[in-house]
């Protein structure tokens, strides 16, 4: 019988060694955080951090004959934390002292809009500061710094980047209605609110409730209410329309107060515009130019298109490369027509018969009364 039975020497020993493998267990755990990478250690909310780095940017280092009308811009490892990249933390400098200008931030690239056209033939150097800190709160380790020498020239304006909500051609975050009906072509969408904040449009909703159809819009309609995947593509789409509408403030102008705001009866080439007012178009404007030249207009109160006018182009410019920055309210009168795409921080209202080759691209509501949209061709 005994020879069934472990000795108790045996018993002693596998004690003691199912000891040792316990504690060897427990002090593999307490050091694990030592394997995060780059050191970074644990976010806030749980796994591990790493440290950002700026994986290229433009100019490149030792760049010439860059354009007076450039900027600067940055890419980075892994997304940022926007409220850390701003002047205070993007800067650039010359032999002339600090250079002025405006930061803007997203999908983690950050560009530097200086607030008028660079001086020629400078030597310009770009800096980010460890102050720049990733989504997860982890800063640069250290300064990343580049330099670039300007040329004598400004090179064709480019065009602003619409991201995914070049998707639609009207969204809005709180709302689209008509009244009566309108004529659509494109898409629209509205984030974060709901498909009821959609009125006067009949929507039937797609047997998967991605989108809804109506007779009005020969395209699909989007709510943040749909299934998914759209609600997290209309996120996507109305940051993306932020982002267009900062960048477009941010150019340096080419022309200030042109007309005191007032531009009725003008013929205007490419260029970047900026009012410090209103802007109101009394009698048609006509835009010439070609078929890569682009239009830049910012407006720091309303837009104002006055019943029956139009805005014309002339020679092969297209709508997609007309931009309308407006801080305030746009207001498109009766029978007028608008060529271009409107990024409106507020309101846009289409009054009765009105119309607009381009985008409708609105922070608040968008109203239309027997309207018609039609999106450009990108």
């Amino acid at each position: 019988m005994n020879g069934l039975l472990p000795s108790r020497s045996t018993c002693f020993k596998t004690g003691i060694s199912c000891l040792l493998l316990v504690l060897a267990a427990a002090c593999g755990s307490e050091g694990g955080n030592a394997a995060a990478p780059d050191g970074g250690g644990t976010a806030e909310g749980g796994g591990p951090t790493t440290t950002p780095t700026v994986i290229s940017s433009t100019p490149a280092n030792a760049a010439t004959g860059i354009a007076l009308n450039g900027n600067a811009s940055a890419t980075f490892s892994e997304p940022m934390d926007k409220a850390s990249l701003s002047t205070a933390t993007f800067t650039l400098t010359s032999a002339m002292g600090p250079v002025a200008g405006k930061v803007v931030y997203g999908n983690s690239s950050a560009v530097f809009w200086p607030s008028a056209h660079f001086a020629p033939s400078t030597v310009i150097t770009a800096t980010i500061t460890p102050g720049a800190k990733s989504a997860r709160g982890v800063a640069l380790a250290k300064s990343y710094a580049w330099t670039f020498t300007t040329g004598t020239a400004a090179a064709p304006g480019l065009p602003v980047g619409l991201g995914t909500s070049s998707n639609f051609v009207v969204l809005s975050k709180t709302g689209i209605s008509t009244l009566p009906a309108s004529i659509i072509t494109g898409n629209l969408g509205v984030s974060p609110v709901a498909a009821s904040y959609i009125t006067g449009f009949a929507l039937s909703a797609d047997a998967s409730n991605e989108f809804s159809t109506t007779p009005q819009v020969t395209g699909k309609v989007y709510a943040a209410d749909y299934s998914p995947p759209t609600p997290s593509n209309l996120t996507t789409a109305v940051s993306d329309m932020e982002l267009a509408f900062a960048d477009a403030a941010a150019r340096a102008p080419d022309v200030t107060e042109l007309g005191a705001g007032d531009i009725g009866g003008k013929t205007l080439v490419p260029g970047v515009y900026t009012w410090a007012t209103g802007l109101l178009i009394p009698t048609d404007v006509t835009l010439t130019g070609s078929a890569t030249d682009v239009w830049v207009f910012q407006v720091a109160q309303n837009l104002t298109v006055a019943g029956g006018i139009k805005v014309v182009l002339a020679g092969d410019a297209l709508p997609k490369n007309v931009f309308w920055q407006v801080a305030g309210a746009v207001d498109l009168g009766t029978t007028s027509h608008m060529e271009g795409v409107v990024l409106c921080q507020t309101a846009i209202t289409l009054k009765t018969g009105s119309s607009i080759n381009g985008r409708l691209l609105a922070q608040t509501a968008v109203t239309l009364a027997a309207s018609t949209v039609v999106q450009p061709a990108n």
